[in-house]
Order: C-alpha cells, then structure tokens, then sequence
C-alpha cells in the first residue's frame, strides 16, 4: 500500500469529502480518486460510500480508518525522531481558536513559528463558535474554559486569569462596586446566553447573577462597548491588560471575590500518539505563552 493512497483516503473521511481531501492534499480530484480506488482495489473492499454531496466510511472503512492513521503517524514520528531538534515540520497543521485569541496571540505567534518551519502549511479557524474539531478535520483546538469534561483529551498550557474592568467615566458616572452585590445595580456587558458571572473567594466558586443592556457574541464587542462607557466587562487579562496600561480603562477590585481564573488549552481530536507538526507547535505556543508579560496580575 502507498503512503499517499493512505492519506487520501483518511483525509476524505476526516473532512467528509473527496474534492476538499484533494485541496487540502494539493492533489487534483482526479489523482485523488485515483488513488482512493487504487486503495480499494489493493484491499479488495470498498472504503467510502459517495454520494455528490458527501463522502462517509463504510464498516469496512471504519476498521481500516484506525490503521490507517496509525500508519501515517509511524510516519510522521519515524521522520521526526530523524530530526530530534523539531525542525523540518511539513504538512497541513489545522488550528482553531476563539477570534479574538487567533488574532491577538494565534497569529502573531505562529509569525515566528511558521519561519521556523518553511514546509509547513497552517490553517487557522477563528470563531467564537464551539466547533466540532472531528469533523473539520481539526488537529488541535485552543479553548479558554475551565474544561471539566474528562472525555477531552487536552493539555493545560497556563493560566488566564480574568478582571472587571469599565472606563473611568462610567465609573464617576455610576460609582464603583466593592462587593459582589453591588454588581446587581450596574449595566453589566454580557455574553450572549449568560445570566452569572463566576467568582472565587477563599477558594470557593461563587455565581453573580447580573444584568445588563449589551450583549454579543464576541468579546471584541464587549471590549468596544466598555471602550464606549457602556458598562462593565469581565475579560481575559491578555485582552485587556494594553487598555489598562494605558489608562484607556480602570480594574475594579473587589473586597470579597476575584473573577474566576481560566484555563488556556490545547484539545485533541485523538488520544492516539500526537502528531510531531501538533507536537510541536503546542509546546511554541505554550513557552510564548509563558513568556507575555500581560499575564503578570496588576496589583
């Protein structure tokens, strides 16, 4: 069996498709199909079923499917143990992370990374959607969440912590709250769908009912309301902190809570042996990461 027969075939189950497997593997649909009959005919059954619209594993796929991912990822980790210092990554490297952490720090990072790797092909999803990582073929997803579901399989990368933060001039407008209960009373900027905010004190969870005249789907819409006076926000200190150095906003210091600290992670769509090109660019992401200077807590 051919290596690249193999790939094509995963790829068109990966992303339920025939014609997007050969975009992705810059193959024309006709070498694509060709080697995916290619395949069949060696293995004597039928892989796929097709139709014109989808492509979806038949019994006989979903056996083989495992294998033939296990192939290509003895391929992938015999060649990076050929280049033990990570470099020469090559191939498609999917990643998806909510828009405003793609933009602000994805991006950026990957400036550097994808130098460091001229063979590399990255693509870069950005959405504030929860997508389902399987079936677009993702091979890694950055999530910011406190990720309790022991079904994923996902690696912390570092903290991320949060705060309350308005414009001065709401603040000398409205007054500044010092406890929970106060925000009860102030125009609270909302995520769509969300009624509390979580806090912790003395290491307990705490849930704040709020409420408020704005609400989006995206935190770069809370961010320009609140630049706007419109009310308070409770975002990532990555996000904010350029803003509150600068004096543009103001934190606000609760006497008895502190929002609730996230988790940055990486999640997989596998628990089988992590791809090197993954590998690898989770570990640049997390020492990046590490390394920003707006992690530190403003006291």
């Amino acid at each position: 069996m051919k290596l690249e027969d193999i790939e094509v075939f995963v790829e068109a189950v990966r992303v339920g498709s025939l014609a997007g497997a050969a975009r992705r593997l810059s193959l024309s649909s006709m070498a694509a199909s060709r080697s995916l009959n290619h395949l069949e005919t060696e293995l004597g059954v039928r892989l796929v079923h097709r139709t014109t619209r989808a492509l979806s594993p038949t019994s006989d796929g979903e056996v083989f499917l495992p294998h033939a991912q296990a192939l290509l990822e003895g391929k992938a980790n015999a060649l990076a143990d050929l280049r033990p210092d990570g470099s020469g990554l090559s191939g498609h490297l999917r990643i998806t992370a909510s828009a405003a952490f793609g933009r602000k720090i994805v991006a950026p990072m990957l400036s550097s990374f994808m130098l460091q790797h001229p063979a590399l092909h990255v693509d870069l999803l950005t959405t504030d959607e929860q997508v389902d990582i399987v079936g677009l073929g993702i091979d890694v997803a950055i999530r910011i969440a406190p990720l309790r579901d022991n079904r994923l399989i996902a690696r912390r990368l570092s903290d991320n912590p949060r705060a309350l933060c308005a414009t001065p001039a709401y603040l000398a407008a409205h007054g500044h709250p010092k406890t929970l209960g106060d925000l009860s009373s102030h125009n609270c900027l909302l995520t769509m769908g969300t009624s509390h905010w979580s806090f912790v004190h003395d290491g307990k969870s705490l849930r704040q009912k709020i409420t408020g005249r704005f609400s989006a789907s995206s935190i770069e819409a809370l961010y320009q309301a609140c630049l706007g006076g419109l009310g308070i926000v409770n975002l990532s200190r990555w996000y904010v902190d350029p803003a509150l150095n600068e004096g543009r906003i103001e934190q606000i210091l609760l006497e008895d809570a502190e929002p609730e600290p996230l988790g940055i992670w990486a999640v997989y769509p596998t628990s089988r042996m992590v791809p090197p090109k993954v590998r690898v660019f989770v570990e640049a992401l997390e020492g990046y990461l590490n390394k920003q200077p707006l992690w530190r807590v403003i006291n």
